[in-house]
């Protein structure tokens, strides 16, 4: 199998809404990035150790601070304790809340409340390049009002 069909598999699965968290598997939030495919997350207890990222992902799929990730704990690791096994997006969160899977620990933390009206149209939520200025729009008011006191 090619490259890009083993990308187009994993991100079928990844899209796939319709999952249930198995026995031995649980939700939990990546804190930090510690390395290429180790990532330091919180599980539902409070506890915090790092869970690798499995081959599949790596190179297809990216993680930051503050996602949520579906783990399995290993029983036998020392510093590795977790492996992740799914990554949860705004839909996936939403589901499980519905359906009442989700952890209380992570419900006052979770910053994906159903938007309002405004908040929906607003283009708040779209990524901004940091690495370019980002342009500045003067309303015609002020720069009348600076030829006036120029004058």
């Amino acid at each position: 199998m090619s490259e890009a069909t083993k990308r187009k598999h994993v991100f079928q699965e990844l899209q796939d809404p319709d999952f249930e968290i198995a026995p031995g598997q649980e939700i939990a939030k990546v804190l930090a990035s510690k390395g290429n495919n180790l990532h330091e997350v919180s599980s539902e207890s409070g506890k915090t150790f790092l869970a690798s990222m499995p081959t599949k992902y790596r190179r297809n799929v990216w993680i930051k601070r503050g996602d949520f990730v579906v783990i399995e704990r290993i029983e036998e690791g020392v510093k590795v304790q977790g492996e992740i096994v799914r990554i949860l997006y705004k839909d996936h969160v939403e589901q499980l809340k519905k359906d009442g899977a989700w952890p209380e620990v992570f419900s006052e933390n979770t910053k994906l409340e159903e938007p309002s009206e405004a908040q929906s149209d607003s283009d708040s939520d779209l990524f901004v390049n940091t690495n370019r200025r980002q342009p500045v729009c003067k309303s015609s008011e002020s720069s009348s009002d600076e030829e006036e006191e120029s004058k």
